[in-house]
Formats: structure tokens, C-alpha cells, sequence
């Protein structure tokens, strides 16, 4: 997925604006260090709502009568093959492109028809990280955090400091690499200043690309847990597209799977897998994928498909 366009990471990073941050992120930073627990799907009220969907290219039909929702506190992983439109239907939620017809409502305003005002508004709810991180080059850490604080200009010069070192150490980063450019920081650094700058601005949704790729196994596990303490304590919806398999599996709340121009399934990793689909037999029952759904808990592993139960073992590991 390729949206890492700096323009549209300075628009998708705004939040909404906060309001004592100091006090308001202190419980979440001491939380830090809690794992991430199982999430329950949720009974919340619809965050996004798709309906009845169709992009086309020309002759190339993308998407066709696609539906889509989200609720409130879910983690909704976004998973498809090559070509499959992920990207593209995250482009059309965030704004970035338009449906060729259809409807597509997030925090309950079609945003089609609302006016340039309501769609800012829209924008400062929602993060973005993107998958290379995004961040300017020509900034320090420091500044790429507080961009979006800086663009909204509600945030008093004597508060902005502290609101951004708040956020770095949420995100596990210590405050000494805040003069640091982005070219001095590891893969996983980039990734923590990105999401730093995302919740920048306490947003209610949050969009990841591929928040592991390119991870060192421990640093892809860190980064997932970290995920799962920031949904926990600061109550976020998120949408992730993801090609790992095992991020998928230790976060998701429901996985879609797009396929066929629409959304297959939309449902627990362990009923997705149930489908009896070609794309789903491949990815979800193959070696890897069946080796990701080891992690799932007792309960959840009995609902698998008997072919998902198979030894997830390779010919060379034998």
C-alpha cells in the first residue's frame, strides 16, 4: 500500500485538538508498560459505513457494490491479494480519492456531500501511520510530532513541548532522540515517531499501512503490543491493512477480506477462515497462515476449519 505522500501525511496525521493534554495522557503513559489484552468486539456505533461501493479506472472495475463498516473500539484488519483494492478503498475512506458511486460515511457524515469545513473537522479525528513512516526529512523528530499540533494552531507555544514529549514516551521513544533527524533513526524508530505524530492530536480513528513491515521479528512484536496498549488506553478504532499474518492474528477484532471486488467476510480471524473461498484456502490455510493461527487462545483455535488444525510445519523444518 502506497500512500506515503507527505502532503497527505500532514492532513491524515490531525487529530482532534486537546484539552489539558499533560493530564490527559498521564494514565497513558503509565500504562506503557501493560501487554496487550484480547479485544471483544465491541457493541459501538458505527465509526465508518460503507455502502453499495464502486470505483472504476476506466475499464477497470476495483471495486463493485462494496459494503464495509466499522464500529467503534474494533481493530479491523484489511487483507487481499495482489490488486485487490486495499489500498484504494482506504484512499476513498480517508478522502484521498472519490467513489465512482456509492456511499461512504465516517463518523456519520457522507463524505460526499459535506462541505470543506465538516471534512476538515472529519480530518482531525482520524491518524495516519503510513507504512515508510512518512516524516519529513528535513525535521527533527520533535518538529514532525508537533507538526499537525502547529497546523491546527490551538496549541499554546509553552504547551507544545510537553505534549510532545508526552507522546514520544508513549510510544516508547526517550526523549533524547527528539533533536534526531529522521535519517539517524532505525526502521522501528521511524515507526514509533510516525505513530507518535498520528495521536498527535488524540484521535478517535486510526488508519495503519503495514505497521510491521520491514520489523525484526522482536521489534514486530513490540510494536504490536504497542499498538494494543495505545488502542486500550486511549479507546481507539482501528483500521489496518496488513500483510502479516501474525499481526493480524494479535490484533484483530475482525478481519475483511477483499476479494472478487467486495468484501468477502468481514468477521473473527477464526470464522473468516471458515469460508470457503480460493484467496481464503491460500491465505489463511497455507504454511504460514496456519502457523499465525497457533496464537489464537484454546476457545478461539476450536472454531478453525480442521484443515487450519494441520502441523504448520515446513518439509525442511522436519
Amino acid at each position: 500500500m502506497n500512500m506515503s505522500n507527505q502532503s497527505a501525511a500532514g492532513a491524515a496525521a490531525a487529530g482532534a485538538a486537546p484539552a489539558d493534554a499533560a493530564t490527559a495522557h498521564a494514565a497513558a503513559v503509565a500504562a506503557a508498560s501493560v501487554g496487550p489484552s484480547p479485544v471483544a468486539t465491541p457493541a459501538g456505533d458505527l465509526v465508518i459505513e460503507v455502502r453499495n461501493l464502486t470505483k472504476r479506472y476506466g475499464r477497470n472495475i476495483v471495486h463493485q457494490k462494496l459494503d464495509f463498516d466499522v464500529r467503534r473500539g474494533e481493530i479491523v484488519s484489511i487483507v487481499g491479494g495482489s490488486g485487490s483494492g486495499k489500498t484504494t478503498l482506504v484512499r476513498q475512506i480517508l478522502g484521498l480519492e472519490r467513489p465512482t458511486s456509492g456511499t461512504i460515511k465516517v463518523f456519520g457524515d457522507d463524505t460526499s456531500t459535506i462541505d470543506a469545513a465538516t471534512a476538515r473537522l472529519m480530518r482531525t479525528r482520524s491518524g495516519m501511520l503510513f507504512q515508510q513512516g512518512a516524516l519529513f526529512s528535513s525535521m527533527t523528530v520533535f518538529d514532525n510530532v508537533a507538526q499537525p499540533l502547529r497546523e491546527l494552531g490551538r496549541v499554546p507555544p509553552d504547551l507544545l513541548h510537553d505534549i510532545v514529549m508526552l507522546k514520544l514516551e508513549m510510544v516508547g521513544l526517550p526523549c533524547k532522540h527528539a533533536s534526531k533527524m529522521p535519517a539517524a533513526l532505525s526502521g522501528g524508530m521511524v515507526k514509533r515517531v510516525g505513530i507518535a505524530r498520528a495521536i498527535a492530536l488524540e484521535p478517535e480513528l486510526l488508519f495503519l499501512d503495514e505497521p510491521t513491515a520491514g520489523l525484526d521479528p522482536q521489534a514486530s512484536d513490540e510494536f504490536v503490543e504497542l499498538i494494543a496498549t495505545l488502542h486500550r488506553t486511549l479507546g481507539l478504532t482501528v483500521v489496518m491493512v496488513t500483510h502479516d499474518l501474525d499481526t493480524m492474528v494479535a490484533l484483530s477484532t475482525r478481519v475483511a477480506v477483499l476479494a472478487d471486488r467486495k468484501v468477502l467476510v468481514a468477521a473473527p480471524v477464526e470464522e473468516a477462515a471458515n469460508v470457503d473461498h480460493p484467496f481464503i484456502h491460500e491465505y489463511f490455510l497455507g504454511l504460514r497462515g496456519r502457523r499465525a493461527l497457533q496464537a489464537l487462545p484454546p476457545e478461539r483455535r476450536a472454531k478453525l476449519p480442521k484443515a487450519a488444525l494441520e502441523p504448520a510445519l515446513s518439509s525442511v523444518e522436519l
